[in-house]
């Protein structure tokens, strides 16, 4: 489109919008291509070039990968993952689904091992964390910590009985 206009020499805003829509013509996009000409024929005034574009962008974005990302970080859990691999498949979708901090928050308190939320709302008032990033720190930090004592609670004796405590 762009070699178009510029070998035409299509510099004028409405001239560059009727071009691009008279392109447009198959199935939906054709569609609307159709009703937005319609909409330029009632009109006397001149087109804002970049209203355009906006309005094409949002129109005929994908919105079902946002809308994805976005069901699924609602309904993602922390259940056996490791702390870690977790809080990186987190940070993903929540990039994906373009999620708020507040609301990351919210779902990370939600969603995460219910044992390492109230070890972190334990700390002192002071040390409690309240931006996502030392809520992202301190659920590591604290995850890592039972994952590495977990191990310990559990032996098995050479007649594979298994009984907790410390060897």
């Amino acid at each position: 489109m762009r070699l178009f206009f510029k070998s035409n020499r299509v510099m004028e805003t409405d001239n560059r919008i009727t071009a691009i829509l008279a392109h447009l013509r198959r199935g939906v996009v054709g569609i609307c291509a159709q009703r937005k000409l319609d909409e330029l024929d009632k009109e006397t005034g001149t087109q804002d070039w970049e209203e355009f574009v906006r309005e094409i962008k949002t129109t005929f974005s994908d919105k079902t990968k946002a809308a994805d990302a976005e069901w699924k970080i609602e309904t993602f859990k922390q259940e056996k993952r490791n702390t870690v691999n977790f809080m990186i498949e987190f940070d993903t979708l929540a990039m994906k689904a373009d999620t708020d901090k507040l609301h990351a928050i919210f779902l990370l308190k939600k969603n995460i091992q219910h044992d390492i939320i109230k070890m972190i709302l334990g700390y002192p008032l002071i040390a409690i964390p309240e931006t996502l990033k030392e809520w992202k720190v301190a659920i590591t930090l604290v995850g890592q910590g039972y994952e590495s004592i977990e191990g310990c609670h559990d032996y098995k004796t050479s007649t594979r009985t298994t009984y907790g405590g410390q060897e």
